[in-house]
């Protein structure tokens, strides 16, 4: 069956169209394997800096920044994107580039090599990989899903995000455990190979850009105006980097507070966090429910609050090993709950609202603010961690990453039901 960007040739329903579209399986099952390798790669690179090379929590925190800093580029990568025909060969590059990357640490670990400087590389890279992949999935989806589907698709993909979660973090655990944190992280290597060799079987008819109008500084201009006048995009920009802000204060510090302050194993944390992600799994698979239910809108806000405040708890985790696994994960499970009930109505609605001719630009322009602020988010928790002690400081970042709420109260979201609505 085919696609275009808004219908499907046959005019099935959404929901059956997508059970039966060998393309969009495949691609559903590419970003399945490859999710289920970053969450590998999200505990063993930390757990390197913290156990091979004693990183302090500043360093650290300087490790979590540079995965997300090369998101400043979005800007350019998008508008250079949307001039792209071949959106699918890009996502193979980005994969690729990852893989090539990630398999130097363990090479270098062989050889007793390992240094901050690399690991520090490692992530600059990865993340440059990462934010050309973004960038050309936005046309690539939109090829691949209709319309009416936006908020189905994206709750699928994000239910193997959410499963990844689930066992990618216990695994990870395992592996890193039996097999030492660089050498686990061939695994995330491999899952992005097999991603690289999945999307290369996906057929897709993809039409050239049109002729271009402007400057590449004259497409990222249009890009940011985009993101910033129209009131959908704003008021979703706004509070996305908000709680992004806040709760990389706590990414930032959480292995190393449940490593050093809860003094839990390697081990204990992925099953911690691989139990509270059921909590995504669940909440991926009730947004549309939901949002059918009580709203799009609605639904996205209540997102916005569970995601940050549960986290402020996580400085009251104390007891027994087990206590403190049992209240990570209790914790962990609310708070995934909510980031899926935001992530899902939220990507839905951008999509929707995004014309087709700009999704790179606009990806760019959005992902440049909403995950260019990460890194700052991830510095100021090494320094607040530092001043004032791990635990206050993430009471205070659970506490405010809440504030993001009220950019969705005062605006056009809170008022939108479906994607039908005139103002989506």
């Amino acid at each position: 069956m085919t696609t275009t960007g808004n219908v499907t040739a046959a005019g099935t329903a959404p929901r059956l169209a997508l059970h039966r579209d060998r393309r969009f399986r495949t691609f559903w099952l590419s970003e399945t394997i490859s999710q289920f390798g970053d969450r590998i790669s999200e505990l063993a690179l930390p757990l390197i800096a913290v156990t091979l090379l004693a990183a302090t929590p500043v360093q650290v925190s300087v490790l979590t920044a540079l995965i997300w800093l090369p998101n400043l580029l979005g800007l350019f990568l998008g508008a250079w994107v949307d001039q792209r025909t071949h959106k699918r060969r890009l996502l193979i590059i980005a994969d690729l580039v990852r893989a090539a990357v990630l398999l130097s640490l363990p090479v270098a670990y062989l050889f007793d090599a390992i240094t901050l400087t690399q690991l520090y590389l490692v992530a600059l890279l990865t993340g440059v990989g990462a934010v050309l992949f973004a960038m050309a999935r936005q046309a690539f989806f939109v090829a691949l899903v209709p319309r009416p589907a936006y908020v189905d698709a994206t709750s699928k993909l994000s239910m193997s995000r959410s499963l990844s979660f689930i066992a990618g973090p216990a695994v990870g655990g395992g592996l890193v455990q039996a097999l030492s944190a660089p050498v686990a992280i061939v695994v995330d290597a491999v899952s992005f190979l097999g991603s690289a060799l999945l999307l290369s079987r996906i057929p897709v008819t993809e039409p050239p850009p049109p002729p271009r109008r402007t400057s590449t500084l004259g497409l990222v201009r249009e890009g940011l105006v985009l993101v910033l006048r129209q009131p959908v995009l704003r008021a979703a920009l706004g509070c996305t980097s908000t709680v992004n802000f806040f709760t990389f204060i706590i990414s930032a510090l959480l292995v190393l507070y449940a490593s050093r302050e809860l003094d839990l194993s390697a081990g204990a944390i992925g099953v911690a966090f691989g139990f509270g992600a059921l909590g995504g799994l669940a909440g991926a698979a009730l947004a549309p429910r939901i949002s059918r239910a009580i709203g799009l809108g609605r639904t996205a806000m209540i997102g916005v609050v569970l995601f940050p405040a549960p986290l402020a708890l996580t400085a009251l985790v104390s007891g027994p090993t087990w206590t403190k696994v049992a209240m990570l994960a209790a914790i962990e499970v609310v708070s995934s709950v909510g980031v899926m009930l935001m992530d899902v109505n939220l990507n839905a609605l951008l999509t929707a609202v995004t014309p087709d001719d700009a999704r790179g630009r606009r990806a760019g322009a959005y992902s440049a603010v909403n995950y260019g602020i990460r890194p700052l988010g991830a510095l100021v928790g090494g320094v607040l961690g530092t001043s004032i002690g791990l635990r206050p400081t993430l009471v205070v970042a659970g506490l405010g990453g809440v504030l993001a709420v009220f950019w969705l109260l005062m605006s056009p979201v809170r008022h939108i039901r479906t994607l039908d609505d005139p103002v989506a």
